[in-house]
């Protein structure tokens, strides 16, 4: 059981069109590239919910931008996890679409305008998400441009990620939100869940959100250890079993669709190797997390 979200008595779900909501863990730069997106594509009827997943560590900034005279608020929600901040944001919401995004994504133009017109109460919605290498990519930033965030391909399996993700309020209510224990794969368990109570998952392609490819190893890492510990510490005990079963497992099916890529052949061999190197550590995360060595990372 997950656990039903608790509506504040003082807030009215419906109130407004939609509410836009941000976790954020120490990303203030993207909290203020995302607001300022919304200088030329806001709306009066919508608002801005971000979430302050480490309250504790000091004050808002104070010179985060006016999104173009759109409402907007910082929340607080001191449990560690994404998922958990997410919820917290839908328990204040007053908007009758809730719509996931990333501190790290940069909404492109008519992204808002084009999930308010998909909307029909009862369908979660979901974007493309585009992977922007930027100047003079190196080969971490090429690999996580190929790999990319394939939400067609999210779609066909079932679910969608959060960085582009749209949810009827009442939808997220009946189901009983996110997981918040999980610190990665929420947003498939979610997609998932709200399927099999009867609601359908569809592709807005018009309404895309921009993702810097992440230019680091260490950036890499992090995010495979992440996606690691979702799979083998959170969840039903059958479903980690497959994991960890499974993780021993070459990469075989994602190496076949780097090399058929439409990127530069260069690009996609540069791909193909990094994947392999992140193999090594999602096997020595996997074999910690079993040894009790380290906790799930949550970035």
């Amino acid at each position: 059981m997950i656990g039903s979200i608790v509506i504040n008595a003082m807030n009215e779900p419906g109130k407004l069109r939609a509410t836009i909501i941000v976790p954020v863990y120490r990303d203030w730069v993207g909290v203020r590239n995302i607001l300022s997106s919304f200088s030329t594509q806001g709306r009066a009827d919508c608002e801005i919910i971000i979430v302050d997943n480490e309250p504790e560590a000091g004050a808002v900034p104070l010179d985060l931008p006016d999104p173009g005279g759109m409402p907007w608020r910082v929340v607080a929600c001191p449990t560690a996890g994404s998922y958990a901040a997410r919820n917290v944001g839908a328990e204040q919401a007053l908007g009758s679409l809730l719509i996931f995004t990333d501190a790290d994504c940069l909404p492109a133009q008519g992204w808002l305008e084009n999930l308010l017109h998909h909307d029909d109460g009862k369908t979660l919605l979901a974007g493309p998400v585009v992977l922007t290498p930027g100047i003079a990519p190196n080969i971490w930033a090429i690999f996580d441009t190929v790999r990319g965030m394939p939400q067609d391909a999210f779609l066909r399996h079932g679910y969608a990620v959060t960085a582009n993700l749209a949810i009827p309020f009442i939808v997220f209510s009946q189901t009983g939100g996110f997981d918040a224990r999980r610190l990665s794969g929420g947003d498939a368990e979610f997609c998932r869940r709200s399927r099999r109570a009867g609601f359908n998952l569809k592709m807005v392609p018009e309404a895309v959100v921009l993702h810097p490819a992440r230019r680091t190893w260490e950036a890499l890492v992090l995010k495979a250890r992440r996606i690691k510990g979702g799979q083998v510490a959170s969840g039903p005990f059958m479903l980690r079993a497959f994991w960890i079963i499974r993780s021993f497992t070459p990469p075989v099916r994602e190496l076949f669709s780097y090399s058929r890529s439409p990127h530069p052949a260069i690009w996609r061999m540069s791909a193909c190797a990094v994947r392999l190197l992140l193999w090594g550590v999602e096997l020595i995360e996997m074999f910690r997390l079993l040894l009790g060595q380290t906790k799930p990372e949550r970035r």
